[in-house]
């Protein structure tokens, strides 16, 4: 697995030569939904609309603005890699999703265990959710197979925005993994020029298309307190990044 194994909550800080760029966790959920839009239509999962509102609102749970654990030892901005499991956060994802949709809750809970299933600290938590899926998949009208197939797919999108995000989408053409979609293939990645990336094999409906985020440069490197840090980023210029996702010749 690549470095979003520990992924949930905190927002993505790449160091690049203007700063720390910011991308809020919302932000790069709403990218992993515009993927998730765009998967072909034959082979989307049997819940669909579920499947890709729970890509959306996967991380919804965090909020820059009103988080306090924001700043490491040193006063810069902490990235999502240094997050661990908060319960908190989880019963309150859970319970967000439940006041809308089973399935979603499922998908949810499944997200939690991929994310927290080798923490000892989340141990005890895990395996009280367990017990409640069962009767959420009845509830839902669903079975792990569907559950299983939606959330491959949501993992897999997650995955590809957490590339793109961290500016990890290699330089020369060379390929990175991005995960394994529902139909258990895995995906390569690989650019085609400068804001133009592909996918090998190609998974997707049409044969181009665009997705968006949002960012934000902060020149200043470290920060006295939390509040100096939350001003800064709420006066931060934000930044509209485009990026042309094509299918390659002959794949």
């Amino acid at each position: 697995m690549y470095v979003w194994d520990f992924l949930f909550y905190n927002m993505i800080v790449n160091y690049t030569d203007a700063g720390w760029q910011i991308i809020m966790q919302r932000t790069h959920g709403l990218l992993a939904a515009q993927i998730c839009a765009r998967w072909k239509i034959s082979n989307q999962p049997v819940r669909w609309m579920d499947t890709l509102v729970a890509t959306a609102e996967h991380d919804d749970v965090y909020n820059e603005f009103e988080d306090e654990a924001l700043l490491n030892e040193n006063g810069g901005p902490v990235n999502f890699k240094m997050s661990r499991f908060r319960q908190d956060y989880c019963e309150r994802q859970l319970q967000r999703a439940i006041s809308k949709s089973r399935y979603i809750t499922l998908l949810m809970a499944k997200h939690i265990r991929f994310v927290f299933g080798k923490e000892p600290a989340a141990m005890d938590f895990l395996k009280a959710l367990k017990s409640k899926e069962k009767l959420w998949l009845s509830e839902a009208d669903t079975t792990e197979k569907e559950i299983d197939a939606s959330y491959a797919l949501l993992e897999f999108c997650d995955a590809f925005s957490l590339l793109i995000c961290q500016n990890l989408v290699q330089p020369e053409g060379r390929k990175i993994e991005i995960s394994n979609g529902p139909d258990q293939k895995t995906y390569m990645l690989s650019a085609l020029a400068d804001d133009c990336i592909t996918v090998q094999d190609w998974p997707f409906e049409t044969d181009a298309f665009t997705v968006w985020y949002e960012c934000r440069t902060l020149n200043q490197l470290s920060f006295n307190s939390t509040a100096e840090f939350k001003k800064a980023l709420d006066l931060a210029k934000v930044e509209l990044i485009s990026l042309s996702i094509q299918k390659s010749h002959g794949k």
